[in-house]
């Protein structure tokens, strides 16, 4: 029962071999030297046993070759009409280099002869759109622009997805290593047209991410073992005040376990461990300014960043809940979702468009690309609550968690905003001295000018919730900082102020774009000797971090306006004051203070 197949493969060698070899020859082709020819068919003969069955199956008996002196000096061979066109230049060489480009062109070529053959039209193949980065629309009929526009073996396959087949096939058939460089792709290609000959080289079992750390700016090299995460859940902020976050935001969360921890349950208590994954312009961002959000001003990059820092940014400063939603996937799916996301980490450079491409749609690309059950059905959705409710009815999602939020906010299913807790300080400190606001978030509200003469009147049970509502304060005028920032860098990107900007980011290690911190011509998920090459770098990044982090606050508040600059001054030097009480307090026992009348009406 197994011999046939073989011998029907046999069969189809010889065919296509014999096709290729007896070429019919253009008139230009009477002069071929001898040593042209020999290397043509030298090409031929490698190439021919390296197709696997599904190809040849979809090949013509007859596949004329020919070699022509008219083909424009870019085009290194061309199909048309089922036969196929080589330039002579490419039968000259005789190093290495040479036979290898005209094997790739064969390989080329003959994909395309077959994709267009009534047996191929795997180029229109959803799936393979998918992978490659041509996704669909929300709300219009075709596919997005592909802007993986990192980490390829050769940039010609964005041109059409034709060409993306058929630059992949090359190196699917010649490269050992494309199974660990591309594996979503691979695995398509082997059930399509059936395992390459090709003796493919291991690959490793960890997938390499660089995330962010807990130190600001430091990053690290993290290989990933999908073995070791438990559970991928929907991590989904609340909507906040500003106009750009009010319909919430979409993130997704690695629930991984500690080393020696058997999957189960008990992971998701090791919060070290759990990593977020957010689509943003660089990592400490996260408002986007209206215009610039609807203009596509923003870079849209995908970001590997410790939960904690994530719970902090929106809780604390944000002041936004987030709801942590256990998406319903196999092992398998998660794997293959860890895997697409190690790809976009590395190639994808994408905009930022508030309606057609904004977090819900990346988040939503990213799970339809990684997860094939969740492509035909499609869950492209503008918003995160909509893309919330579509996973919902698609039965992909455990809402139940959150049924009972005591429980939820202990199993840490939620993370609840601090207001409440800013809300017990504030009436902690409120309680010796009369503030001139109405709660916490109009307290934080205030102009830092306003909030100074009050701060000196508390003891120290109000010094220190002041102290903690003032850093409150301070971070989110940051955050309107590094918003400015954002401008700066995008109204005018090719100034020496811009550019300056783009360099203390990179080396604060906020403006994170992976595949520029690698060198070489690799593509898809860098390997071992790349990996290595890349570790002096992030030692450098993680060694600068601290010093570049202060040039960066330092430059980015001569990029401010005049008031804005004044209010992180007065708020610095609010914060100077109130630790300085707080110590002088906690050293000598005072009485509380008298509660004093508000001097400025209630907000």
């Amino acid at each position: 029962m197994r011999a046939r197949p073989r011998a029907w493969l046999a069969w189809g060698l010889l065919c296509l071999s014999s096709a290729v070899q007896a070429v019919q020859l253009t008139p230009t082709d009477a002069g071929l030297r001898v040593e042209e020819r020999a290397r043509l068919d030298q090409a031929i003969a490698d190439v021919v046993p390296r197709l696997p069955a599904g190809l040849l199956a979809a090949l013509p008996v007859d596949v004329p070759l020919r070699v022509s002196d008219t083909l424009p000096a870019h085009v290194a061979g061309r199909a048309l009409a089922g036969v196929i066109l080589l330039p002579r230049r490419m039968l000259t060489g005789s190093d290495p280099a040479a036979a290898d480009a005209l094997r790739s062109t064969l390989i080329h070529e003959l994909m395309h002869v077959a994709d267009r053959s009534a047996g191929g039209g795997w180029s229109r193949s959803p799936r393979l759109r998918e992978l490659a980065g041509w996704q669909r629309r929300v709300w219009k009929l075709g596919r997005g622009a592909n802007h993986f526009t990192d980490r390829n073996p050769d940039a010609y396959e964005r041109q059409s997805a034709a060409e993306y087949l058929a630059v992949n096939a090359e190196h699917w058939l010649l490269d050992a290593e494309f199974a660990c460089r591309r594996p979503a792709l691979a695995a398509w290609f082997s059930t399509t047209f059936g395992a390459a000959p090709l003796q493919a080289t291991p690959c490793a079992s960890t997938l390499p991410l660089v995330q962010a750390s807990e130190e600001e700016g430091a990053v690290a090299l993290m290989q990933l073992d999908p073995a070791r995460v438990y559970a991928v859940d929907y991590l989904f902020a609340e909507g906040g005040r500003v106009p750009m976050s009010r319909w919430g935001h979409s993130m997704l969360r690695l629930v991984i376990c500690r080393e020696g921890r058997a999957p189960g349950p008990d992971c998701r208590l090791d919060l070290d461990q759990h990593r977020v994954l957010s689509f943003r312009a660089f990592v400490g961002d996260v408002e986007l300014s209206s215009w610039r959000g609807l203009t596509g001003g923003y870079p849209s990059r995908l970001f590997v960043l410790p939960l904690q820092q994530v719970v902090d940014e929106y809780t604390k400063v944000e002041l936004r809940g987030l709801a942590s939603i256990p998406l319903q996937l196999s092992p398998a799916e998660i794997s293959g979702l860890l895997e697409r996301t190690a790809q976009v980490h590395w190639g994808y450079d994408g905009r930022y468009y508030f309606i057609s491409n904004n977090c819900a749609v990346e988040t939503a690309k990213l799970l339809q690309a990684g997860v094939p059950a969740l492509q035909e059905p499609g869950i492209e959705r503008i918003s995160p609550r909509g893309l919330r409710r579509r996973l919902d009815r698609l039965g992909r999602l455990d809402e139940t968690v959150l049924d009972d939020q005591a429980a939820a906010i202990r199993d840490g299913y939620y993370f609840p905003s601090s207001d409440r807790y800013f809300a017990t300080l504030f009436a902690a400190a409120r309680a010796e001295v009369n503030l001139p606001a109405r709660d916490a978030r109009a307290w934080i509200d205030l102009d830092a000018d306003q909030r100074t003469p009050w701060l000196q009147r508390g003891g120290l049970r109000a010094t220190a919730g002041l102290l903690l509502l003032e850093q409150a304060a301070f971070a989110r005028a940051e955050l309107r900082a590094r918003d400015q920032l954002k401008h700066a860098l995008l109204k005018q990107p090719d100034s020496e102020g811009a550019r300056q900007l783009q360099t203390l980011l990179e080396e604060s290690g906020q403006w994170l774009r992976p595949a520029g911190l690698l060198t070489g011509n690799g593509y898809g998920l860098p390997q071992a000797a790349e990996l290595t090459a890349l570790q002096p770098t992030l030692h450098d990044i993680a060694a600068n971090a601290p010093d570049a982090w202060k040039l960066l606050r330092t430059q980015m508040r001569r990029q401010l306006p005049d008031a804005q600059r004044a209010e992180l001054d007065t708020l610095e030097t609010n914060l100077v004051s109130l630790r300085a009480r707080l110590r002088d307090l906690a050293a000598v026992p005072m009485l509380p203070a008298e509660p004093q009348d508000a001097a400025l009406p209630l907000r």
